[in-house]
């Protein structure tokens, strides 16, 4: 009892600003220390996942790099499919932590780390980031909506961060400008295509789908629809747990497609909710907590999203999309802004209703869910000219 009163107080005393001084003076100190060579850190999405660019270019390194020590650095309570896997890793903060932390010759991750982390002088900061951009980045925000921070401090605090960085992995070229611009970036970028999108190549076949859909429980005699939006920058509960309403009536596509359909959701990693699913047992199944999205993509037939870079990535498969944007004119005008015209090049229809998501699910169906027209061509040409299922071999030759 009194040493689990002590963890609530350290950690409650971990969060307060006289501790990150310690935290960066002590991780100062620690970095003097000597480097360990060929010591590779990874992190995916704040050490919550295993998963993304970072997992790509982990496992492709693991193959072909068994020289390198490689160690993942995971948010306490994210342990378990790093347990499963028999990953090496330390939980982030912890003693262990530091001195891997401070003492790797090289950085991967795909956000940003903790302000107060100073980068020592021996190691590479590779930063992959986390998505094609829709929607405007750091110093392109007119306004910043999110919790704990003003638009001037948070472009001033990403800059801050950018300069650490050593590398940048771009998916494209329209990417690499944006990034240039929004991340005040001035260092390499490695426009390679994205690592996560490897396997969307080397694995888009029956028999791994198959292997897939078996191992998450996802039933294999029906027709699979992926759900994946967004979060929104004004609705949250506190500094990175964000609210997300359920609009898309799960009631009514059961009605429409509950005999030969099954949906699965995939939150963002910042949405904080626990949908109750009970009473679409059978049809609706929650995956936010799965490690990785790529399954996912693998598994299902066709997706419906919103303005989540989650479209560019599954556009390499060349299923259909389908954009639920209820609230388009809010984001579009008031929240973020998009850096093309999303109305009239999006390689999928927008639709605002759950009505009009069923119609647009069954055109798809008439077209046996195959994808031809112009606007989508147009868009692979532009955003995944570079994914050959190689990116993550590229990417480690040009870092490592």
């Amino acid at each position: 009892m009194a040493g689990i009163k002590l963890k609530k107080l350290w950690k409650r005393w971990r969060g307060i600003s006289i501790a990150q001084r310690i935290y960066h003076c002590f991780f100062k100190v620690a970095g003097f220390l000597p480097p360990k060579k060929k010591l590779v850190m990874f992190e995916s999405f704040l050490g919550k996942q295993y998963s993304d660019n970072p997992r790509a270019i982990y496992e492709y390194m693991k193959l072909h790099k068994p020289e390198y020590t490689l160690v993942w650095s995971v948010a306490e309570g994210s342990e378990k499919p790093f347990k499963e896997e028999s990953i090496s890793y330390a939980v982030r903060f912890t003693l262990k932590w530091f001195f891997y932390v401070a003492r790797a010759e090289y950085w991967v991750t795909n956000s940003r780390l903790p302000l107060w982390i100073p980068k020592p002088h021996h190691t590479t900061y590779v930063q992959t980031w986390h998505g094609t951009p829709l929607k405007r980045l750091a110093a392109d925000m007119e306004e910043v909506h999110m919790p704990g921070t003003t638009t001037d401090a948070y472009k001033k605090n990403f800059h801050r961060e950018s300069k650490k960085w050593d590398y940048l992995i771009s998916p494209n070229a329209y990417s690499t400008e944006i990034f240039r611009r929004a991340f005040q970036f001035d260092k390499e970028v490695i426009e390679c295509g994205y690592p996560r999108n490897d396997v969307l190549y080397t694995e888009n076949n029956p028999e791994q789908v198959a292997k897939l859909k078996k191992r998450l429980g996802i039933p294999s005699g029906k027709q699979v629809i992926l759900y994946a939006p967004t979060w929104r920058d004004d609705q949250f509960y506190e500094r990175g747990r964000y609210k997300f309403e359920l609009t898309l009536n799960l009631h009514a596509l059961r009605k429409a497609f509950g005999d030969k359909y099954v949906i699965i959701l995939r939150m963002h990693y910042l949405v904080a909710e626990n949908f109750d699913l009970s009473p679409y047992e059978g049809f609706a199944f929650d995956f936010s907590y799965h490690e990785d999205i790529r399954d996912l993509y693998l598994c299902s037939d066709l997706m419906i999203t919103d303005y989540s870079s989650v479209f560019f990535d599954y556009a390499n498969l060349r299923r259909p999309i389908i954009f639920f944007v209820y609230d388009i004119e809010t984001y579009r005008d008031k929240l973020r802004g998009f850096y093309f015209d999303f109305e009239n090049n999006a390689p999928g229809p927008l639709v605002k209703t759950t009505g009009e998501v069923i119609e647009a699910i069954r055109k798809y169906e008439e077209a046996n869910f195959k994808v031809h027209s112009e606007a989508f061509e147009n868009f692979y040409e532009r955003f995944c000219y570079l994914e050959s299922g190689q990116s993550s071999h590229k990417a480690v030759q040009k870092v490592f």
